[in-house]
């Protein structure tokens, strides 16, 4: 004789499960436990965690220009995380986002050095920057990832190396042809205003720029979860073999893969010449391409995901500025943070 048990499961077990099937709740979840165990952290070197927190807060969201600071540090991070949401989906490592922020950023400042002086309107010449930095992006994503297809070298190790090749040349210009005369800080010389890209009146909020990044998460989004195309990519990421014998064309998704993200990284190149530091200097990156990767494994691939995890990292980067001198706290603290915050978003999708 057989007996069906009709057992609901428990309230506790419902909530459980919402935790865990909910992305927004599981995020929130691994900031309050990644704050409680940094608290303990804090409370061991004999420092308030309240006084700890209030100074990040207040560093980071204690003025309208502070604020901005936070927007515009989130902007290149949040562009980069969502571009590397292409490669990531086709199964690839972009580890070279790095250098091809960097190969933007060289790009985009190229067509400044060349058009000053010269009568050009200025948006037109901020237009052709910005354009040529998405070009400079797209030609080092695709010569690693040419290398993968035809070389056979793991875009990793290909990635990596074009990321140091990417250093020496930007040293080679902010401390050669490019430097200013007896001026040898890594920097090139500051933009003349009319290739400043605009900003609100009586902030530093660049609202072009944070336009451009809002509209590249809706387009990241579209294209990964709403067409024909971003489905292929998942079926090259999941199976290529399988996905070839099936008839897609597996090296031309890779390729495209590799494009898309390009574009993003020339685009957070351009924008920190043109957008933010009006100058060419060394390590004009901002190591936006490597924390774009942990952004962008932490948001599980979900382009509108990235942008809270994005503010946080960089919230709490421009908010502990404070904690050296006030504190006397080691600068590496938001590291800390950041590292339990991946730690505890990596349990809970577990």
């Amino acid at each position: 004789m057989t007996v069906k048990s009709d057992t609901k499961p428990s309230g506790l077990n419902k909530v459980i499960v919402f935790i865990l099937t909910n992305k927004f709740v599981s995020l929130l979840i691994a900031v309050i436990l990644s704050l409680v165990i940094t608290s303990l952290i804090i409370l061991a070197t004999k420092t308030s965690p309240i006084k700890v927190f209030s100074i990040i807060i207040s560093g980071a969201f204690g003025s309208s220009d502070q604020f901005a600071q936070v927007v515009q540090s989130w902007i290149p991070l949040v562009l980069t995380s969502v571009g590397l949401m292409f490669t990531f989906t086709a199964g690839l490592w972009n580890i070279g986002m790095e250098g091809q922020v960097e190969m933007g950023a060289i790009f985009a400042y190229a067509i400044i050095f060349l058009f000053t002086g010269s009568t050009s309107p200025g948006w037109v010449v901020i237009t052709l920057s910005i354009l040529s930095g998405v070009a400079g992006g797209i030609v080092w994503a695709l010569l690693v990832c040419l290398l993968k297809i035809f070389g056979g070298v793991n875009e990793i190790f290909g990635g990596l190396g074009f990321n140091f090749i990417a250093d020496a040349v930007l040293l080679f210009l902010v401390y050669g042809p490019w430097r200013p005369s007896g001026n040898a800080t890594g920097s090139t010389p500051l933009l003349p205003m009319q290739y400043w890209m605009p900003t609100i009146a009586g902030t530093s909020l660049n609202l072009p720029a944070l336009i451009i990044a809002l509209v590249g998460i809706v387009f990241v989004a579209i294209i990964l979860q709403g067409t024909y195309f971003g489905l292929k990519l998942k079926a090259v990421g999941k199976n290529s073999k399988a996905a070839f014998l099936l008839g897609t064309h597996t090296i031309r998704y890779m390729i495209m893969a590799f494009i898309l993200c390009g574009i993003f990284a020339g685009l957070a190149g351009g924008l920190q010449v043109v957008g933010f530091n009006h100058v060419l200097r060394n390590n004009i990156s901002g190591g936006y391409g490597y924390l774009g990767l942990m952004v962008g494994m932490l948001a599980n691939y979900q382009p509108f995901i990235a942008i809270p995890i994005a503010f946080i990292f960089t919230a709490l980067s421009k908010g502990s500025n404070g904690l050296v001198i006030d504190l006397k706290l080691d600068s590496n603290f938001p590291g800390v943070i950041q590292g339990l915050l991946v730690v505890f978003v990596l349990m809970m999708a577990g």
